[in-house]
C-alpha cells in the first residue's frame, strides 16, 4: 500500500514494523532466555501501541476497503503475530520458512500440467517431502531410499517415524 498510494496510515505501520524490526536486530546475537527479556522491555511496548493503533484506524476505515481487509487480517490473527513476544526462540516471522519453500510453493501451479492433476499433486507431494528432508537437515537421496526400501514393511500404525522431522536411518547392517 505504501508503496502504490503513499497512504498515510501504511507509512506509520511501516515505523512500528520497523521499530519491532530494530529490535530484532539488536537480539540477533542474544541467548533466546535474553533475546526474551529484551522483547519484553522493549517490543511489547512497541505492538501494544501497534495494537491501539490498528483498533483505532479500523474504526475509521470504510468496511471493505484495502486498509479495513489489511487490519482485519492482522487482528484476526493477532494471538500468532505476538506469539514471538512469550518465546525466544520464535523469530519475529516466518520469512526464513517462507524462502525455503517458495520454490515448491511456486513450483506447484506448474506441476499441476504434469500430464495430469493427479500427476501434478503427486510431483507437488514429492518436492515437498525432498525440501521437507533438506530443512531437517537429510540428505533426501538417502532419506527417500531408505524411506522407500523401508515402506513395503513398516506398520502404517507407525507411518509417522519415516516423516523427515521423525526419520533416523537404519544402521547399516
Amino acid at each position: 500500500m505504501w508503496v502504490n498510494h503513499k497512504s498515510p496510515v501504511a507509512e506509520q505501520a511501516l515505523k512500528l514494523f520497523s521499530a519491532l524490526y530494530e529490535v530484532e536486530r539488536q537480539a540477533q546475537a542474544l541467548s533466546a532466555e535474553q533475546r526474551q527479556r529484551l522483547r519484553a522491555l522493549e517490543s511489547r511496548p512497541i505492538v501494544d501501541k501497534l495494537h491501539e493503533w490498528l483498533l483505532l484506524q479500523r474504526s475509521r476505515a470504510t468496511d471493505g476497503t484495502a486498509i479495513a481487509k489489511a487490519i482485519d487480517y492482522s487482528l484476526g490473527r493477532w494471538p500468532a503475530l505476538v506469539r514471538f513476544l512469550d518465546d525466544g526462540t520464535l523469530p519475529i516471522d516466518n520469512n526464513w520458512v517462507e524462502n525455503r519453500i517458495r520454490p515448491i510453493a511456486l513450483g506447484r501451479s506448474n506441476w499441476l500440467f504434469a500430464g495430469s492433476l493427479r500427476a501434478g499433486k503427486r510431483a507437488a507431494a514429492a518436492m515437498s517431502l525432498i525440501q521437507s528432508a533438506r530443512l531437517n537437515g537429510h540428505d533426501p537421496y538417502r532419506y527417500l531410499s531408505d524411506v522407500l526400501e523401508r515402506l513395503p514393511t513398516h506398520p502404517a500404525s507407525r507411518i509417522g517415524e519415516l516423516l523427515p522431522h521423525q526419520w533416523t536411518p537404519l544402521a547399516p547392517s
